[in-house]
């Protein structure tokens, strides 16, 4: 029989989530169910954290549960990070479909990414951090000026 659940304990749960959009419950349960935890409504809390900066776009969430309260925060990834420095408009991820993403991002937006990213990077220095975020641009389609 498994050990009982200490409420006050600090429980860090990942999910990959799509930016303002209410996930699908059954794919929440899994992983929150066992806290105590609703996950209709802290679906609701994910894509209202999302909506602002996220909408449309793959993104980590990462919720923090203590006392059956969840604390919602979103930790970026670089192709995420990428595909928002080209300023896209909002897309809805029902109506468009494989959307291919191209243009250029300035030299200075790819140091930036790479301040964002280098405590989540295995690199040794900044260096390593922006040929990561430029290989990243490789990947997304878009070029780099400068």
């Amino acid at each position: 029989m498994p050990p009982k659940f200490d409420p006050s304990q600090v429980v860090e749960v990942f999910v990959r989530v799509t930016g303002g959009e209410v996930g699908a419950a059954s794919s929440l349960a899994p992983k929150i169910g066992p806290l105590g935890l609703s996950p209709k409504k802290i679906g609701e809390d994910i894509a209202k954290e999302t909506a602002k900066d996220w909408k449309g776009l793959r993104v980590t969430v990462k919720l923090t549960v203590q006392n059956r309260q969840a604390k919602v925060s979103v930790v970026p990834s670089a192709a995420a990070l990428v595909i928002m420095a080209l300023k896209e408009r909002k897309r809805d991820r029902k109506k468009t479909k494989d959307i291919k993403h191209n243009g250029n991002i300035s030299l200075d937006d790819v140091i930036e990414i790479a301040k964002v990213m280098k405590p989540r990077s295995m690199a040794k220095d900044l260096t390593g951090t922006v040929k990561e975020i430029l290989g990243t641009c490789v990947s997304v389609d878009c070029t780099v000026d400068g």
